[in-house]
């Protein structure tokens, strides 16, 4: 079963859990296609986005936690 905190649109890294792979972006939409995480392995390219009132988003696939970079913000394209 999956944890509970792991369920919605914009899951939140668990501590203890989640590896703890962080990468700076600059969009609060950014896809994820699990290329860049730990393997390699890869996943279906999913659409994260960061709510207006956090800013990080974790994949609920590979678990790479992104994270908005100061001063940064916007990419609201439609995704």
């Amino acid at each position: 079963m999956r944890d509970p905190k792991q369920t919605g649109y914009a899951p939140v890294a668990v501590p203890g859990v989640t590896p703890d792979q962080r990468i700076e972006i600059e969009s609060t939409v950014h896809p994820c296609d699990g290329e860049v995480g730990v393997g390699g392995l890869g996943h279906p390219r999913v659409w994260l986005r960061i709510p207006p009132n956090r800013d990080e988003v974790t994949c609920p696939y590979c678990s790479i936690t992104f994270v908005l970079k100061p001063g940064a913000g916007g990419g609201e394209h439609g995704h």
